[in-house]
C-alpha cells in the first residue's frame, strides 16, 4: 500500500520538473536572442572638438593687417581705429557662423584697393549616423567642388595640368553670410558675386605676360593646414578698367571651416596684381588662424 502512494507522488514531482524545463527551454529561444540584439544599439558618432568660435574681427593681429592692407596705415587718425577693427558680417548665430571684413586704399601704390575677408563656420551634425567632422568635410568639399580644385595627386598637390574654369570661392557681396562660398566682400560695386565683372572672367595668370601660369601657383589643395584645404587663384577685369585677383584659402580643422579671401585691384589699368605675393599672404594668415585652433 505504501507503494502504490508513492508512486502518484513521483509522477506529479516529475511533470512538474518537465514542465519547468520545457518553460526554461522556450525563453532561451531564438526569438529571445533577436530580442536582446534589437535592443542593441550601435555607438553615435563623437561630436566635433569645437563648440565655440573666435571672434571674426579680433582673430587677425594689426601686423598681418598692415601687410595684406597697407593703406590702414595712412587713414586719418579718426578713421584708423575703425578700419583696423574691420566689418563684421551679419549673422543669425554667434556661435555657428561668423565673418570680418577689412578694406583699404594705399595712395603710396597708386591708389591700390586691398581687401580681406575671413568666414568661420562650425559645423554641427543632426544626422544621427554622421560625426560633426564628416559634415564638415562634407561642406569642405562642396567648397572645393564649386570651385573647380583638382583632386589633390598621390603626392598631396594639385596637378600641374589642372586649370580652374570656375569663380573664385569667397568673393560675394556684403551682407551675404559669412562662408566659403558666400563670404561677405567690402569690394562691392566693382565686382559681382563671382568675384569677377561680366565683361571678364579670371583667369590663373601671374603677371601681365601671357605665359603659362607655374605649377606652384596654379589652384591647388594644400597640405600642412588643418585638416584639409585648397587654395584657389582667379584674375578678373574689373567693371571700371584693369584687373582684380581674388586668392582664396579655405581650410577644414575637425568641424570648422575657414575661408580667407584677399582680393586686391591696382589703380593703374595695365597693372596686375601679383599671384606670388598675395597667395603668400593668405597662406601665412590661414597658418596663423589654424594654429590659433591649437591654443
Amino acid at each position: 500500500m505504501r507503494g502504490k502512494a508513492w508512486a502518484p507522488g513521483v509522477a506529479v514531482l516529475l511533470a512538474v520538473a518537465l514542465a519547468g524545463c520545457t518553460g526554461g527551454e522556450d525563453t532561451g529561444g531564438p526569438d529571445a536572442k533577436r530580442g536582446a540584439s534589437d535592443t542593441t544599439t550601435a555607438a553615435a558618432p563623437r561630436p566635433g572638438r569645437f563648440d565655440t568660435l573666435p571672434q571674426p574681427c579680433k582673430a587677425v593681429d594689426r601686423a598681418t593687417l598692415d601687410s595684406l592692407l597697407p593703406g590702414l596705415r595712412a587713414l586719418p587718425a579718426d578713421e584708423r581705429e575703425d578700419g583696423y577693427a574691420g566689418t563684421l558680417a551679419p549673422t543669425f548665430d554667434n556661435e555657428r557662423k561668423v565673418g570680418c571684413a577689412w578694406k583699404a586704399e594705399a595712395a603710396e601704390d597708386g591708389d591700390r584697393t586691398d581687401s580681406l575677408t575671413l568666414g568661420l563656420e562650425r559645423v554641427v551634425s543632426y544626422d544621427a549616423a554622421k560625426s560633426d567632422d564628416d559634415r564638415a568635410r562634407e561642406i569642405f568639399e562642396k567648397h572645393r567642388t564649386a570651385a573647380h580644385i583638382p583632386d589633390p595627386s598621390p603626392s598631396g598637390s594639385a596637378s600641374a595640368s589642372g586649370s580652374p574654369s570656375g569663380s573664385p570661392s569667397g568673393s560675394a557681396s556684403p551682407g551675404d553670410s559669412p562662408s566659403p562660398s558666400g563670404s561677405p566682400s567690402p569690394t562691392s560695386g566693382k565686382t559681382g558675386k563671382s568675384g569677377q565683372s561680366a565683361s571678364g572672367s579670371p583667369s590663373p595668370s601671374t603677371s601681365g605676360d601671357t605665359g603659362a601660369t607655374p605649377a606652384e601657383l596654379l589652384p591647388r589643395t594644400l597640405s600642412g593646414l588643418g585638416n584639409d584645404a585648397f587654395l584657389n587663384d582667379t584674375l578678373g577685369t574689373a567693371s571700371a578698367g584693369g584687373s582684380h585677383r581674388t586668392v582664396t584659402v579655405v581650410f577644414r580643422t575637425s568641424n570648422v571651416v575657414v575661408s580667407v579671401v584677399y582680393q586686391q585691384q591696382p589703380g593703374g589699368a595695365d597693372e596686375v596684381p601679383d599671384s606670388k605675393e598675395m597667395q603668400d599672404k593668405a597662406r601665412k594668415l590661414a597658418d596663423r588662424i589654424a594654429g590659433s585652433f591649437e591654443e
